[in-house]
């Protein structure tokens, strides 16, 4: 089939390779000028399948609401939000129930586990070298954090997660650099989990797929989506649309706009988070894989001759504003857990990127119920650890098989409105 890929971040790269190596014709449309330039470009790296979770959680509406006026808040308003905010805030409330959770949850972790094997299996198939480690370890500063996380440790056991409640002194033997004047009461050991860095795998899966066949539109913008007798693309300044037999819409936040005049309505939204990229200064000083701060929700990590911190959770306002207060939070949780690891004199790179969210947590992947229109959208913080499995599952469903996972739960329906 003649197939446009639209988008190419990691999930529209990953897409693109999935579909080119099962033999159709494949053009990718992106904006940027190059592959992962957004949303993929300097997130924290983690692929953790049994720390996936869905943010609309049991006792999360009240959680954020106590952290409204903190210093170091896990998630910010930009105010005023607009009305595609507020809906959305309405709709995570409401699925933030212990029935939906559960479910949700089931399904993330179950794509995201798949997902890692499929990325070891590209990996390995294709000899990719990216800058990767294993282990995650989630920080508990005090036995209140210990008591948060309990919920979450159920739902590993439930799932067989392979997983270890340490004290701080065998956390300390895992991550022999943490701060040893900073307060830690223990840690969750992930040993099967990792941290990779995203956009340089999507860089060389890109590169794998052009080997393909698959033809890449840097530096374009896609206008709009026509579904009259089959779907096309209607290119900016381009008088005349493509006709292809199937288009499959993986721009991220610019989804939505694109959905829109199609009579399909998304409640999908840009929660912003950041991240700080610096050399590392001394290798004894820093991470050996990758940490989270449960209280701040912080991940730390080292990716090849650098350290990453990222975190935050912002909605409402742009990317071209960067809140001081985030980044303040990124560098005391840094401090607090590994001083002297980076240096900030040079080579630092600030980073804002916008994910995709909707409300209920897990993706979109699949029909849209136009003919011709496929969707593989909506993943927000989960991206890297779901884009291979996710790709893998809609390339399936597009050639008429089942996919190697049942993918229940992640089909339009759920979403729109």
């Amino acid at each position: 089939m003649k197939i446009a890929v639209i988008g190419a971040g990691i999930i529209g790269v990953t897409t693109a390779y999935e579909l080119g190596r099962d033999g159709h014709e494949v053009t990718v449309f992106e904006r940027r000028g190059a592959a992962a330039e957004e949303a993929s470009f300097a997130n924290a790296g983690i692929i953790a399948p049994g720390y996936v979770s869905p943010w609309a959680a049991p006792g999360m509406p009240g959680k954020v609401l106590s952290q409204l006026l903190s210093r170091h808040a896990s998630m910010r308003f930009t105010l005023p939000l607009g009305l595609p905010e507020l809906a959305w805030l309405w709709r995570w409330y409401r699925a933030c129930r212990m029935d939906s959770y559960r479910t949700n949850r089931a399904r993330l972790q179950a794509l995201a586990h798949y997902s890692r094997q499929r990325l070891h299996t590209l990996s390995d198939a294709l000899r990719l070298s990216f800058d990767r480690s294993d282990g995650y370890l989630v920080l508990l500063r005090t036995e209140r954090d210990r008591a948060w996380a309990e919920p979450g440790l159920q739902l590993l056991r439930d799932a067989g997660v392979k997983f270890a409640l340490v004290d701080a002194a065998q956390a300390r033997t895992l991550e022999p650099a943490l701060n040893p004047d900073t307060r830690l009461h223990g840690a969750i050991q992930l040993p099967e989990d990792e941290v990779a860095n995203c956009r340089q795998f999507a860089l060389l899966l890109k590169n794998e797929a052009q080997r393909l066949g698959v033809r890449f539109r840097f530096g374009t913008t896609v206008a709009a989506l026509r579904s009259s007798g089959g779907m096309s693309v209607q290119l900016q300044d381009e008088p005349q649309a493509q006709a292809f037999d199937a288009v499959v819409l993986c721009a991220g936040v610019a989804s939505a706009a694109l959905l829109r005049p199609l009579g399909v309505r998304l409640p999908l939204v840009a929660v912003h988070g950041y991240s700080v990229s610096a050399p590392i200064r001394e290798p004894l000083n820093a991470p050996r894989s990758a940490v989270m701060d449960e209280r701040y929700k912080v991940a730390i990590a080292r990716l090849g001759q650098r350290v990453r911190v990222a975190g935050g959770a912002e909605l409402g306002g742009g990317l071209e504003h960067k809140r001081a207060a985030v980044l303040q939070t990124l560098y005391k949780v840094l401090h607090d857990w590994f001083p002297g690891a980076a240096s900030h004199s040079q080579g630092v790179q600030v980073w804002k990127g916008a994910r995709p969210m909707l409300p209920e947590g897990p993706p979109l992947v699949g029909a849209s119920g136009l003919p011709g229109l496929w969707l593989n959208l909506g993943h927000g913080s989960s991206g890297w650890a779901l884009a291979c499995g996710a790709s893998r599952a809609l390339a399936d469903m597009l050639l008429g098989h089942a996919p190697e996972i049942d993918m229940a739960g992640f089909a339009l329906e759920r979403s729109a409105r």
